[in-house]
């Protein structure tokens, strides 16, 4: 273990922060922070100063004065605080300084506090000396103010001494206009019941200009932050888990219990256990050894239970326990009691003898079978197996687990049954009849473990008990053997493909191998299914499709409704009409109700939430995959199929142009740590909206996570490259965005192809158009873009969801060619608009207005752009938002609604309006090049522009042009339009880049 580790950052109190410094922006006014000890107001309070302090070059940057109250301030230490403060004051201003801001510039009075300031004019200590000296501290405060703000800070009130309350209350009560902000903290956790800084705080509470912040402890996203800033990486959502459930929050427990290598000890760190224990010690012994019986029983403990254990009657125990209660070390909790917090358990239990721990459990054990109604009856076993195996009793400890596997498993507690399960295997070879105590050999529980690892998405585990119980089962002989060979294979196979391992599909075929043709049974029927879910996705559809259809055909002749609804739910996936409507899965609707059951209904809202959104039916493809996650989390399969539900959710969410919401449901999901290819698709949403709101780094970061998993499959590989493209692109990286199309013009006829292959052989085409006639515009030594022409006519569109893409896809390889077709670009907007995707919208609606301004339709062009700021500034999408910003600006267009500068005396002239830009152009002294730079034209069409504008201005140069126009008020001055290329080609088609062309 090595030393404690500090974050770097604050994390979690940004809203307290906010708080602070609304609370000095007010001032005067007083704000009493409180907090449990290690919830960070030190830390809150360092920060707020260093901003503070950080802001000293402003022209009245506040002044910091802190000063804290000490542990012995009762026992004779009056005024700490105050006089650490005076002390700071006089080091920084001198005690002349100090004496400038006091009535007769005399300090004498506060020498009672501070001894450089002399002696007291007298040695009476009246109450009149005491009032003065509070006025006094008051005086020197609000002058002080009257130069700059002041914040006193009084650290751990719950130490003041009686005269140091009195003075806090004095100055707060009594604050006039200056602004001084006071902060008083203290620890939650010390104030007891009797406590005299809890009458203090109530009487404070209502004054006027205070306010009370008391600092909660921090959630799981808040502790994986602080972890992330300690260890300088992100930690493993297993290592966070367990973190925020061992400190419950607490950032200095966070801080305490994570090592520099990530890891967390299996012991409490020394200096934290001391920490903890400092209010036990002080209880009474018979207190303590209560405590000790306490701890045994968990964080939270039944009266009747701790009663039975400790062997005192109601009254005794109430009495005994009564100082731990107002100590604040236990609080009372219904019928029971719970630690405040706990790693206070955690340390008083971990403080036993070892003699004294297994003693304790022991007669935890004896008092459960003694009275089985001490403890809730679908907890009864679990709690005997816990204690039986601590008390080192590891005969009822396997007895024990083996009924709570059984109990857990009938409440579908999946991972507590697998707990279960793990510790009977644990324990089998040390009880040598096992197998007869619970009626089940070795193979069966490893069976029944790897059945329960996999409905608890315990993946890596479920696949080692496959394993074991296949090799175990290769030296059995039955007639039975072969379909249990096949059941752990299928199930192997399954889990497997969950973790990307290699090696699934060969698992999944050796199980419907093994299986009987002839008759075929409902073991047969669902391995077949199984082989087409799973192997659709990474193998094509020929396989799957057969398979499918077999066991759907086997289901319907055994008569096996579950079977049937698998194998129709399979069939639904292998080939999916996005033009078709939501009737389709209305047959494996009705055999999944016949089928009864959770899983058929939960994979059903998996495939219609997928469906919906493949179909562009967003807001319907978001409520199902909702409705799904819910039933999910009824089913305790929240971190698989809750997980995958919530891709179906995310995605709809970012197309509707959601963000906040999805940002929200996937970090929840995340944190969830669910499978690799659950994970994937998650890390590629969140990199996707990162990368629309300009956060570059954030993108590329999740892309790194989502290339963990390279495989075929679909949704994963083509969704991971659709983000590397993109982010490219935004880059500048273009050759590398065009490299990211090759694996998908490598894998054709994957399932739900074209859903995926199109946004990427989108960005592949743009990024053709931005490399124009480069040579890295080559893939293989070839023009890429007749690659991506290939593919792309190969794929099918099926729904409008797909319609938009290709539309889109169109017109970006219209841009390849030299052209930037509006027409094109407003076909691909209203598709998008039809379905409610405000963001590639607003993309086509920018390149829209781009090919408008190249035709001279600047008030089309004004209104494409307002549609598309607003669709921006909706989204927060700000890269896109400045490139609207900067088309504004290089096309001179008008914000609001209206007609163009100039119109006016440009039509007595009979100048157009694209006359009157190139006319305007011409007055700034730009070459013909510079001109069809700024307005998106050929050269050439700048030419002819300037021919038409001398004619009908009747003057026989450009010089004579600009100053007619300047004479006759066409125009008035404005700044320059700017530089800059094109984004893709002129609408005349001039130009075919090599990317275009294959070479001969």
């Amino acid at each position: 273990m090595s030393a404690r580790v500090l974050s770097p950052v604050l994390v979690g109190r940004s809203a307290e922060l906010a708080q602070l410094r609304e609370a000095l922006a007010g001032a005067p006014g007083a704000v009493l922070l409180g907090g449990e000890a290690g919830a960070g107001k030190s830390r809150l309070i360092k920060e707020f100063t260093a901003r503070l302090r950080g802001a000293e070059d402003a022209p009245a940057a506040p002044r910091l004065l802190v000063g804290g109250c000490l542990e012995l301030g009762s026992d004779g230490l009056p005024f700490a605080p105050f006089t650490a403060v005076l002390r700071e004051l006089v080091r920084d201003i001198g005690i002349d300084g100090v004496a400038e801001l006091l009535p007769r510039c005399d300090p004498s009075g506060l020498a009672r506090l501070l001894p450089e300031f002399g002696e007291p004019e007298t040695d009476a200590a009246t109450g009149e000396e005491r009032a003065r000296l509070f006025e006094l501290v008051l005086t020197l405060l609000e002058r002080l103010a009257e130069r700059a703000p002041v914040v006193l800070v009084v650290e751990d009130a719950h130490w003041a001494d009686r005269s140091t309350r009195d003075l806090v209350s004095f100055l707060i009560r009594n604050l006039g206009t200056a602004p001084l902000l006071i902060i008083l903290t203290y620890r939650t956790d010390e104030l007891h019941r009797t406590h005299p800084l809890r009458r203090l705080l109530a009487e404070l509470d209502r004054v006027e200009r205070v306010r009370r912040i008391e600092l909660a402890r921090l959630s799981r996203a808040d502790v994986a932050e602080l972890a992330a800033g300690i260890l300088g990486r992100e930690p493993p959502a297993r290592i966070v888990d367990d973190l925020h459930a061992r400190s419950e929050g607490n950032p200095l427990f966070v801080e305490a219990l994570l090592d520099s290598d990530g890891s967390l000890p299996s012991e409490l760190p020394e200096s934290l256990r001391d920490l903890l224990l400092v209010g036990v010690q002080r209880l009474p012994e018979e207190t303590q050894e209560v405590l000790r019986d306490a701890s045994g029983g968990g964080t939270r403990i039944e009266h009747a239970l701790l009663a039975a254990v400790s062997g005192l009657d109601d009254a005794r125990l109430a009495r005994v326990l009564r100082p731990a209660v107002a100590a604040n070390v236990l609080v009372v909790d219904g019928d029971g009691y719970a630690f405040r917090h706990a790693l206070i358990r955690e340390a008083i239990h971990d403080d036993l003898l070892p003699g004294e721990h297994s003693r304790l459990h022991s007669r935890y054990a004896q008092a459960m079978e003694d009275d089985p109604g001490l403890v809730p009856a679908d907890r009864l076993w679990v709690e005997l197996s816990h204690h039986w195996y601590w008390a080192h009793d590891t005969t009822w400890a396997l007895v024990s687990a083996w009924r709570a596997a059984g109990d857990t498993r009938k409440a579908v507690a999946y991972a507590e049954c697998l707990s279960m399960l793990s510790r009977v295997l644990e324990l089998w070879d040390r009880v040598p009849d096992a197998a007869e105590r619970i009626g089940a050999c070795r193979i069966e529980v490893l069976e029944q473990a790897a059945a329960t690892a996999e409905q608890a998405g315990e993946y890596e585990l479920g696949i080692k008990l496959a394993t074991s119980a296949l090799r175990e089962l290769e030296a059995e002989r039955g007639d039975d053997i072969d379909i249990r060979r096949a059941r752990l294979l299928e199930r192997r196979g399954r889990m497997s493909y969950e973790l990307a391992r290699p090696g699934f599909i060969e698992d999944l075929r050796e199980a419907v191998r093994l299986l009987p043709t002839d008759p075929p049974g409902p073991e047969r029927a669902r391995a077949l299914s199984t082989l087409a879910q799973y192997g659709r996705l990474l193998h094509g559809t020929e396989e799957a499709q057969a398979a499918a259809e077999e066991s759907l055909a086997i289901a319907r002749r055994i008569q096996d409704p579950a079977a049937e609804a698998q194998a129709l739910l399979t069939l639904l996936c292998v080939d999916i009409d996005y033009s078709a409507g939501l009737e389709v899965t209305e047959p494996a609707e009705r055999a999944a109700r016949r089928a009864g059951g959770s899983a058929p209904l939960t994979r059903l809202e998996v495939i219609r939430s997928h469906f919906l959104e493949g179909a562009g039916r967003h807001e319907e493809a978001a409520e199902v995959a909702r409705r799904g996650m819910e039933l999910a989390d009824e089913l305790g399969m929240a971190r698989t199929k809750g997980t995958f539900l919530a891709i179906n959710l995310a995605e709809p969410l970012v197309s509707l142009g959601r963000w906040d919401e999805a940002r929200t449901v996937l970090r929840q999901a995340l944190d969830k740590d669910p499978p690799l290819t659950i994970r994937t698709s998650l890390v590629v949403l969140a990199g996707e909206i990162a990368l629309a709101r300009g956060d570059l780094a954030e993108a590329e970061a999740r892309l790194v996570l989502a290339r963990e998993v390279m495989w075929r499959k679909t949704q994963d590989l083509f969704a991971t490259l659709r983000l590397q493209a993109k982010l490219r692109l935004a880059q500048g990286r273009h050759r590398e965005a065009l490299e990211s199309v090759v694996p998908v013009l490598e894998h054709v006829g994957l399932p739900d192809d074209a859903r995926y292959a199109w946004p990427v052989l989108t960005l592949a085409a743009a990024a053709c158009a931005e490399l124009g006639e480069d040579e890295d515009a080559l893939l293989a030594g070839e023009p890429a873009f007749p690659l991506i022409e290939a593919r792309a006519a190969g794929l099918d569109v099926r729904g409008p969801a797909q319609r938009a893409e290709r539309l889109t896809y169109l017109a970006q390889a219209a841009r390849v060619r030299g052209v930037l077709d509006r027409r094109a670009w407003d076909e691909a907007a209203a598709a998008w608009a039809a379905i409610k995707r405000p963001y590639p919208q607003a993309e086509a609606l920018v390149w829209a207005a781009e090919a408008a301004i190249g035709a001279g339709d600047r008030a089309g062009a004004a209104e494409r752009l307002r549609h598309a700021a607003d669709l921006a500034a909706r989204l927060r999408a700000r890269p896109l938002a400045e490139r609207i910003d900067d088309l504004f600006r290089r096309g001179r267009l008008p914000r609001g609604a209206g007609g163009a500068e100039g119109a006016d005396g440009a039509a007595a002239f009979g100048l157009t309006p694209r006359e009157l830009e190139v006319l305007r152009l011409v007055a700034q002294g730009r070459s013909n090049r510079e001109i069809a730079e700024a307005l998106f034209i050929s050269a050439k069409t700048a030419s002819v522009h300037v021919s038409n504008i001398l004619g009908k201005l009747d003057v026989a140069s450009r010089g004579e042009a600009a100053a007619t126009a300047h004479r006759l008020g066409l125009f008035t001055a404005a700044r320059p339009a700017g530089d800059g290329g094109t984004h893709g080609g002129t609408e005349d088609g001039a130009g075919r880049p090599a990317c275009a062309t294959r070479r001969a």
